[in-house]
């Protein structure tokens, strides 16, 4: 699996479904997510190119819970001895503590999630496994270890405890889940827990000073993200 440079430091690792971002550490790597479940050798093969062993991988950094974005954390965290973070109000699922809720479906974004459902099941994956969470994240955390200061916000209404880096100095943008691209269009992800949460969430994200947006569905925006996120209209999108 290819790297491919999205910003200075940056790398989006490309998926089918869920994409992963690395990120140079001052000492090492970070994972932004990590793949539906199996996706682990394809990452560390990626990380050996950009000249990483596994044990340089620091951080894995977990928007959320769903499984196309926790799916391959325990066998990364088994292989690198890693940290995982994530949002304090997903850990309970992550760890499988509590059962993650539902989303509340539009009638389109139903139609679309069987699709993608039954894609996933065709493809025969192994089992998802639980990871514990060694760090739980709220909002105005910051992190250390990066080469930028980078801040978390909690942005819920995609799940409870949905989680976005931000980096104010370069603009770059880790949306998670809560925001998508889809033919060149900045739109509102879909499956979202509470829905008006999300709108909320992501009309403070597009406030942001925003150049680079690396969402996990569809195309990263390299450029220009935050004039693309201000024309942006979530409220109308997935009706």
């Amino acid at each position: 699996m290819r790297p491919i440079q999205i910003a200075p430091g940056v790398w989006q690792v490309p998926f089918p479904v869920g994409h992963v971002y690395i990120v140079r550490l001052s000492d090492g790597y970070a994972l932004i997510d990590t793949g539906v479940p199996g996706s682990a050798p394809a990452i560390l093969d990626a990380l050996a190119r950009l000249g990483g062993h596994p044990r340089d991988l620091r951080q894995i950094v977990l928007t959320h819970s769903h499984l196309d974005h926790m799916g391959s954390a325990a066998d990364l965290v088994a292989a690198t001895g890693a940290d995982v973070l994530a949002g304090a109000a997903d850990a309970p699922f992550i760890r499988g503590t509590l059962p993650e809720p539902e989303p509340a479906f539009t009638t389109s974004e139903r139609v679309f999630y069987e699709q993608i459902a039954a894609g996933l099941a065709e493809a025969n994956l192994p089992p998802l496994l639980n990871v514990g969470v060694d760090v739980e994240l709220d909002d105005g955390d910051t992190l250390g270890g990066w080469a930028e200061p980078v801040r978390v916000l909690h942005v819920p209404g995609h799940t409870p405890g949905s989680i976005a880096l931000h980096l104010p100095h370069s603009g770059v943008l880790f949306p998670g889940d809560l925001i998508a691209v889809m033919e060149g269009q900045v739109i509102l992800g879909p499956f979202n827990v509470v829905r008006e949460e999300a709108v909320a969430s992501f009309t403070r994200l597009a406030e942001l000073n925003v150049e680079t947006l690396c969402v996990p569905h569809g195309e990263p925006v390299a450029e220009g993200a935050g004039v693309l996120l201000k024309g942006a209209t979530p409220e109308k999108d997935w009706l």
